[in-house]
């Protein structure tokens, strides 16, 4: 083809894409898919990233079309800047991910210890006899006040102050390894 007859058929090509033809869209990936992959696998330095910044690139020319201005060398530049926009938001999300992952890395894992240590405590308090377990759940659970407990578990109010402070000290002996 001479040069000025490809120059009119990716004029043609352009104003067809322009149009909303799915052809036109496929004549473009066939063209110059090579040429996005390229810049976007130097870019990247990953093949799997590179073939996602192609196919995204390609649908975005898609979806996009009407800002499209058709002209000869307008697609392939059209394309080419699509492409360095996908190939930045690539590299943001790595940076984003990486920035995470350093985050999650640098907290304690206090999920792991603070799930065992209610585990642990809740066998104990499930081991107490009732009222005293009742009581002890009720107070340090629920966060109810003593009053709160004495009406609930219809017990005075000295009688559940005596089963906190004993439950307690049992649940620390239990903890402590002395019972």
């Amino acid at each position: 083809m001479e040069p000025d007859e490809e120059a009119e058929a990716r004029r043609v090509l352009a104003e067809d894409l322009h149009s909303g033809s799915a052809d036109a869209l496929a004549e473009a990936y066939r063209r110059w898919s090579r040429l996005i992959y390229t810049i976007a696998v130097r870019s990247l330095q990953s093949a799997a990233d590179a073939e996602d910044v192609t196919q995204q690139v390609f649908l975005a020319a898609w979806t996009g079309r009407h800002t499209l201005r058709p002209s000869a060398e307008a697609l392939p530049r059209w394309l080419v800047g699509i492409a360095r926009h996908r190939i930045a938001d690539a590299i943001a999300q790595r940076y984003r991910g990486r920035r995470t992952l350093a985050a999650v890395a640098d907290q304690p894992e206090p999920a792991v210890a603070e799930t065992s240590e209610r585990l642990l405590l809740s066998h104990e308090l499930a081991a107490l006899p009732e009222p005293r377990r009742s009581v002890l759940t009720l107070a340090y659970l629920h966060d109810c006040t003593h009053e709160e407990i004495a009406r609930r578990l219809d017990l005075p109010v000295g009688t559940v102050k005596s089963h906190i402070a004993r439950g307690l000290l049992q649940l620390r002996r239990r903890l402590e390894g002395g019972e």
